[in-house]
């Protein structure tokens, strides 16, 4: 069974979190832990109880076609870290609880050094077809600057052997440093695309709470560039982009034509998915409502959590209408394609909530505005952010859906 190409077509994806690292960045916020020592029998039992438990939520091999897997994503953390074993018997209980697509996505975040580059055949074997490597940067100093562990060259070699072993690559690029000029990233940028990669994922760097970089930040040790540089690092990175034959598809991605992260279109067009694994969050359809799960954050609760009960559940929430057309339209709108109006109207039409209809979604007014401003178009199929509307993108929806 192959996975329909056709835009909008969301899909139905499985996301594995492994949480630890070996070191922890300074600008990450995301649920990721140093720990000197790994139970890995453990964690592979627990993991794949999550799976199980999840399978019989979701109907399992018996569940309709919209819940047939697509895509799987190991995250972190650092899953390049995992045993190899741990990540085929993932692989192959997710392939026996549920039916998947032919030609399924299985994707694996992983960090450039020597360590983790000598376990990327291991893990193709595993199953593991595609890989977004986490670069940064290609320049020394930015690398030092942003705590990674890795150097420049050490990312180029690891690039190299991922792409001789995975069917696809993605790599991560971090711009906007403190300094950054606009010369300096296109000429960054115009190297990153000489390197034959089919996808990038590039982040403005951003100051979150509860950083490393978020105090230093706030004692002004050091400085990022003003909102005008950010725009015209951002406006620099489209044409670039474009002009490379990788026009963004979402707001921080860029891809080849059909080299976009399935896994992540989902996200974005509001599909399915389940998260197992400390602090993982998924969105998942049953008894016709849409909930949001959430697993326990702390890994050693989690697992004990899950030795306990079988999962490590903490939230479980039933979805309202209102929920439901803010999370879609703030996922639809990153998207180039836009918001599929036809599959909001679906969405909303869940449950005894509203007969209303599609033009009733959005304040008239509103929207009117957006449109004559230039950051919204819209027409019968879709509602689409313009370039412009993309780079205010948090103001835009607060605005519409307010």
């Amino acid at each position: 069974m192959r996975a329909e190409r056709t835009s909008g077509t969301p899909g139905f994806g499985i996301y594995i979190h492994w949480p630890f690292c070996r070191s922890k960045c300074p600008y990450c916020d995301f649920n990721s832990h140093v720990r000197a020592a790994i139970d890995e029998a453990r964690w592979q039992s627990a993991l794949l109880a999550e799976l199980d438990h999840y399978a019989g939520r979701t109907g399992g091999r018996e569940a309709d076609a919209a819940h047939t897997v697509t895509s799987i994503f190991f995250g972190g953390g650092t899953p390049s870290l995992m045993p190899p074993e741990t990540v085929a018997a993932l692989i192959g209980r997710v392939r026996h609880n549920w039916r998947c697509t032919d030609d399924i996505e299985i994707t694996l975040e992983a960090n450039p050094t020597s360590v983790e580059a000598a376990r990327f055949a291991a893990l193709a074997d595993a199953g593991v077809n595609r890989v977004s490597l986490g670069l940064q940067s290609l320049d020394d100093a930015a690398l030092e600057f942003l705590g990674r562990t890795h150097s420049a060259a050490e990312g180029m070699k690891a690039l190299s052997i991922a792409q001789r072993v995975f069917g696809r690559v993605s790599f991560d690029l971090i711009y906007a440093r403190p300094g950054h000029t606009v010369p300096a990233w296109r000429d960054e940028l115009a190297r990153a695309l000489a390197l034959g990669t089919t996808h990038l994922s590039l982040y403005q760097l951003t100051i979150e709470p509860g950083t490393v970089f978020e105090g230093a930040h706030r004692r002004g040790e050091f400085s990022i560039p003003d909102e005008e540089t950010g725009a015209a690092l951002y406006e620099a990175t489209q044409e670039i982009c474009e002009a490379a034959g990788m026009p963004a598809y979402e707001i921080s991605n860029h891809a080849k034509p059909g080299e976009e992260s399935r896994h992540n279109l989902t996200y974005w067009r509001y599909g399915d998915y389940v998260g197992v694994g400390p602090g993982a969050h998924g969105r998942i359809s049953e008894n016709g409502s849409k909930f949001a799960t959430r697993q326990h954050r702390a890994p050693e609760a989690w697992l004990e959590t899950v030795e306990a009960q079988g999962h490590a559940t903490r939230r479980n929430e039933k979805l309202d209408r209102a929920t439901r057309l803010q999370e879609m339209t703030m996922m639809g709108l990153r998207l180039t394609e836009g918001l599929d109006r036809a599959r909001l109207a679906a969405e909303l039409a869940r449950g005894p909530e509203t007969n209303e209809a599609p033009e009733e979604f959005f304040d008239p007014g509103r929207l009117a505005t957006l449109v004559n401003e230039n950051l919204l178009v819209a027409d019968g199929r879709r509602l689409r952010a313009t370039a412009s509307g993309r780079q205010r993108l948090n103001a835009l929806t607060g605005y519409l859906l307010g």
